[in-house]
């Protein structure tokens, strides 16, 4: 048993000694005569039970009636929102039951790894968050009826304070949570120098993308930065295919030096297909036809898994939507109607022990029997169909046995296909009880060196 004592404070693991500010603001402290050491007690207790299994915070995935979920800094195609501290982040949305609902948004502060951070609200935020979002706009001249919310951070109630990662968490008026979406916010304190290769090893010459960096501080030097330095490589902005716990390989003065192999590289992949709805009144590249019933529907021209089909390049935004409207003039964001968008894959027998997802950023890459492909054994083909807002998507087809994601089984995978690449650089620093976001490196396969 652990008896309770106030104000007898020792630390007795060097693990924890950085965690001991924050459980001394809770005021619990134990005794514990066995080892003849003072021990954090029932505060510390529970904040190292939840620090131990301490898991990566998900992003919630949004019920079917909120659509055209767009989160975004400078670039509002990429749905991603990496920016600077200070600068602004956007996000908007439609709910399809379009009865103008009350939704509020609340911010949380993570690790580098996703898991919750030491900080208390006051320490990475000034102002108040939870509070109405009360920018909104009803559909106009729209078969489908929703409302249009958005939001733009930082603003009069919020501002931030450190850089590191985000969660923004919208809620309805019952206090339930609707969707979460995630943000980087970095400061420029080291410069990250990035280059794509052809990978050395010949199995992989022409399927691969080798992603080498350097991380160089604008001041001083890192200290411990084995232990310090995190580093995440994403290829396209997807957090589901990450690189992490690389560490330098060598220092060359204060620049950290990453030039492995085989640790930090991607497949390449291919391009994405893509379809433009921007006038539903006719069809465009990719669209066979689309008729008017008690709302648009969209029928794609019928796909073909490139699996062992040769390289052809073809421009497109690297997963990323964008919304937009010709019909009509006026503000695309709730004067774009939706329409249902039908895909069809030819069937192969390899196919059929595995699932089918329709994949891109307009469903954040995420799977569920909203975007799963079913098959139609009288054409021999898999169908999909997707309720989707007027604009210009990027999409790909997806396999998943059993919990193994396979990005590329259908559309192969080519060293020369190009590619969008984030390095994200993260600094503890002495002391400092978070993961500061300190710098980010960007590149892309065009530049591919050999």
């Amino acid at each position: 048993m652990l008896n309770l004592y106030i104000n007898k404070v020792v630390i007795w693991s060097s693990q924890i000694e950085h965690l001991h500010l924050l459980v001394m603001k809770k005021g619990f402290f134990a005794f514990c005569p066995t080892r003849k050491k003072f021990l954090f007690g029932v505060g510390l207790i529970l904040f190292l039970f939840n620090y131990t299994n301490a898991q990566m915070v998900p992003e919630h995935a949004p019920p079917e009636h909120i659509k055209s979920i767009q989160f975004f800094g400078s670039e509002n195609t990429d749905n991603f929102p990496l920016v600077s501290l200070g600068e602004q982040i956007t996000l908007r949305f439609d709910d399809l039951n379009g009865d103008e609902a009350d939704y509020y948004y609340k911010i949380k502060h993570f690790n580098h790894d996703w898991t919750p951070s030491a900080l208390f609200q006051n320490e990475y935020m000034e102002g108040y968050d939870n509070l109405r979002i009360d920018n909104y706009n009803t559909s106009f001249n729209t078969l489908q009826t929703y409302t249009h919310y958005s939001i733009q951070l930082p603003n009069e109630n919020v501002q931030f304070k450190v850089s590191g990662n985000f969660l923004m968490e919208i809620y309805d008026a019952y206090d339930t949570l609707v969707f979460s979406r995630r943000f980087c916010i970095y400061e420029e304190q080291a410069s990250v120098q990035t280059a794509v290769n052809r990978p050395q090893n010949m199995d992989r010459f022409t399927t691969h993308q080798s992603l080498h960096f350097s991380i160089t501080p604008f001041q001083g030097v890192f200290r411990n930065p084995e232990r310090t330095v995190f580093v995440h490589l994403l290829q396209n902005r997807q957090w589901d295919s990450k690189i992490t716990g690389l560490k330098p390989q060598y220092f060359s003065g204060s620049t950290l030096e990453y030039r492995y192999e085989l640790p930090s590289q991607f497949e390449g992949g291919n391009e994405f297909y893509f379809f433009d709805t921007k006038d539903l009144r006719v069809s465009s590249p990719n669209i066979s036809f689309i008729e008017r019933n008690q709302l648009y529907e969209t029928y794609l021209n019928l796909d073909i898994s490139r699996l062992n089909q040769p390289y052809t390049f073809a421009p497109d935004i690297n997963g990323g939507f964008q919304i937009r409207n010709i019909m009509r003039p006026g503000n695309p964001n709730f004067e774009a109607d939706y329409s249902f968008v039908y895909f069809s894959l030819a069937a192969d027998f390899e196919l059929y022990n595995n699932e089918i997802y329709i994949y891109g950023s307009f469903n954040n890459y995420h799977l569920s029997d909203a975007n799963r492909m079913y098959f139609n054994p009288s054409l021999n083909i898999y169908e999909g169909v997707l309720l989707l807002k007027q604009g210009f998507y990027n999409y790909k087809y997806v396999t998943k046995r059993e919990s193994y994601l396979d990005k590329n089984a259908l559309s192969g995978t080519h060293a020369l296909t190009e590619n969008d690449y984030l390095v994200l650089v993260y600094y503890r620093n002495l002391g400092a009880q978070y993961d500061a976001l300190i710098g980010i490196g960007r590149t892309n396969s065009f530049e591919l060196q050999n």
